[in-house]
């Protein structure tokens, strides 16, 4: 193979690709969606929500609930939830965010959450003497006045001489904010728990206090000593290098057998093949569209590390995941690269090539699936089994790494060593079938028959 050649087909490939219009838009949309989120969120963030007035009305049978329930829903009692709600986001969000969102001011996060809320509700709690008296403000519910809401307490739910507790019934006005809905239903629920605990002389207040244990973020310990450990970075981390190479390695191959038919299909690879041999031409091709991939999966990488830089949470990453990120991605986009070579090269039009592309996007696609097994338990049998079968090992194992229990290192380069195996088959098959399909015609393949064109050859 003249090497030469197949580094001129590659830059001709990657040219092609990289400077089409499609391409340049498709590479930018997700950069430019993130920016203009970035722009948009804080303009959405300074619209206010509408503003909650009406009344709410209570038949109360017990009379231990609707004094209770009026305290939950007054203005002050709204408000001081929102404060704890803002010291609970406080507490968790990383100093580089808190920092970004607090500002100079350190009162803009309680303004983003007023904006974003709206005002604190005005409600008026009524109370209904009867059962009749429900009916009617039922009936109110359905006029456009500032009825908002209508709660009919059980008699039994608070107390009953059988055991068996009631509940309450809600009524509500067509299209009440979801929110409303949901603060009624906390206030209804916390005030009937407190007047069960106080019909039987025992202090709500300090009760709660004895069942509610704060959420503790955990603490890793290493060489380097104690951190905080964040939970959510350390589930999403790993499928974020999974689907980077999944992105990169899907892009690049797709793109190749599209170009593949494009070109068999309209005969310009039989001018090409004047110039080079298959085995170049094929060559050239998965090295030029590596490249398109490979810079796609630079753009995305270099822009999530950015993010981590500017949250200040480059601690998350290991820079060996980096390094096993680019090995990883190269054997899976030789092997998935050389498959789909393989399918252009036997087919004749694009619709064609569904049958043949079918088991492997299946392939393809069942670690995507299998994300919450193997994050859960990185080093299972199952997941120890599938990082080391071809062509799922170089997802499978990234999921592995990037988890909060990375596999030893002998699996790692086992993994590596069947990839790389695993790539120079495919690659082998995939030259047979290119030397025998690019130039045929006439009725597509089955697998068995790419079997015997490699036989053949």
């Amino acid at each position: 193979m003249n090497i030469a050649k197949a580094v001129q087909v590659a830059r001709r490939e990657f040219v092609a690709t990289v400077m089409t219009k499609g391409f340049l838009i498709g590479l930018l949309i997700m950069p430019l969606m993130i920016g203009a989120l970035i722009v948009v969120m804080p303009l959405l963030l300074k619209e206010q929500a509408p503003k909650i007035e009406g009344t709410v009305a209570i038949h109360d049978p017990t009379g231990e609930v609707i004094d209770r329930a009026r305290e939950h829903l007054s203005p002050e009692s709204f408000a001081q939830r929102r404060l704890d709600m803002q010291r609970r986001l406080d507490a968790v969000l990383p100093d580089a965010v808190r920092g970004l969102v607090s500002g100079t001011g350190g009162d803009a996060m309680q303004a983003a959450m007023d904006q974003a809320l709206g005002a604190v509700p005005q409600l008026s709690i009524e109370m209904l003497p009867d059962s009749a008296a429900v009916d009617a403000a039922k009936n109110a519910l359905r006029q456009k006045d500032s009825s908002l809401a209508v709660i009919s307490i059980q008699p039994n739910a608070v107390t009953s001489d059988e055991g068996n507790l009631g509940t309450y019934d809600l009524f509500v006005r067509k299209k009440l904010d979801d929110r409303l809905v949901d603060e009624l239903r906390d206030a209804l629920a916390t005030s009937i728990v407190d007047a069960r605990l106080e019909s039987r002389e025992l202090d709500a207040r300090e009760i709660r206090q004895l069942v509610r244990v704060p959420r503790v973020t955990p603490r890793t310990v290493g060489e380097e000593g104690e951190k905080a450990a964040n939970e959510i970075a350390s589930r999403l981390l790993p499928m974020a290098f999974m689907v980077l190479i999944m992105m990169a390695a899907m892009t690049g191959g797709q793109q190749l057998m599209t170009s593949t038919i494009e070109e068999k299909s309209t005969r310009v690879v039989e001018v090409l093949l004047s110039a080079v041999s298959p085995t170049e031409l094929m060559a050239g091709k998965i090295l030029g569209q590596m490249g398109v991939a490979s810079l796609m999966l630079a753009l995305y990488a270099g822009l999530g590390i950015l993010a981590l830089v500017s949250f200040a949470a480059t601690g998350l990453l290991d820079p060996w995941l980096l390094f096993y990120l680019a090995v990883f991605f190269l054997i899976a986009f030789v092997v998935l690269a050389a498959m789909m070579a393989a399918i252009g090269a036997a087919v004749n039009e694009l619709r064609e090539a569904q049958t043949l592309l079918t088991p492997v996007m299946l392939t393809v696609m069942l670690p995507m699936m299998l994300w919450m097994p193997i994050s859960r338990d990185p080093n299972s049998t199952f997941a120890t089994v599938l990082s080391l079968i071809p062509p799922l090992n170089p997802f499978v194992m990234m999921l592995r790494l990037g988890s909060s229990a990375p596999p030893p290192t002998w699996q790692v380069w086992l993994s590596i060593g069947i990839g790389i195996a695993s790539a120079v088959a495919a690659v082998w098959f995939a030259g047979k079938v290119f030397r025998v399909g690019l130039l045929m015609h006439g009725k597509p393949p089955s697998f068995m028959t790419l079997v015997r064109w490699v036989r053949m050859s």
